[in-house]
């Protein structure tokens, strides 16, 4: 290709990664394709398929890679006191804001493989260190069950960032920033004070 980029061996993964987040930042996960994915990382339009076979490899790349950078931040505040759960919950809004086209592919399993051993092992580490922070949580402020203490942790956070991100919640929230939104509607479900 005439101009195009040459990138080594263990550049080009990288490259064809890249170029799927600015498509799905900016289009859309239904926009993206593979021979466009190549043609923006500057390689021939068979290149991208030797490392990901297709469209759907791409996204569980990314969706793999969006729990490992999540599971980072989770793992970052552990042991942080009383305060952990709402600490995971704002690494998640966080997480959802900086990194858009992640969060838009990790939850959708029509989009990428579920069955990946890759992402199944991804999805174990932030969904265990997700449940050890409601754990961590009092009883009598969670109640018996982990498990559906859990489930509304992983609900309010996912749906408040869903929410922001969307710019559903600008109204209500006027000028506050996400995290302090949130740690405010955490209070309100899991009564934590820092």
């Amino acid at each position: 290709m005439p101009g195009a980029r040459s990138y080594h061996h263990g550049d080009l993964r990288r490259a064809v990664l890249d170029a799927a987040i600015d498509v799905i930042t900016t289009e859309g996960p239904g926009s993206l394709s593979l021979r466009d994915l190549a043609r923006r990382a500057g390689v021939s339009h068979a290149a991208p398929a030797h490392h990901f076979t297709d469209k759907a490899g791409v996204l569980t790349a990314l969706a793999v890679e969006g729990h490992e950078l999540l599971g980072d931040a989770f793992a970052d505040v552990l042991d942080a006191g009383p305060a952990q759960l709402q600490e995971l919950g704002v690494r998640y809004v966080r997480f959802a804001l900086q990194h858009p086209a992640h969060f838009e592919v990790m939850f959708r399993p029509d989009l990428h493989r579920r069955d990946s051993p890759e992402l199944l092992a991804a999805q174990e580490r932030t969904g265990g260190l997700l449940r050890a922070g409601v754990a961590a949580v009092p009883a009598d402020r969670r109640g018996q069950d982990t498990e559906l203490a859990t489930i509304a942790a992983w609900s309010l956070a996912h749906g408040f960032a869903s929410l922001w991100r969307g710019d559903n919640l600008g109204r209500l929230a006027g000028r506050r920033p996400p995290e302090e939104v949130f740690r405010a509607a955490a209070e309100l479900l899991f009564g934590q004070r820092p």
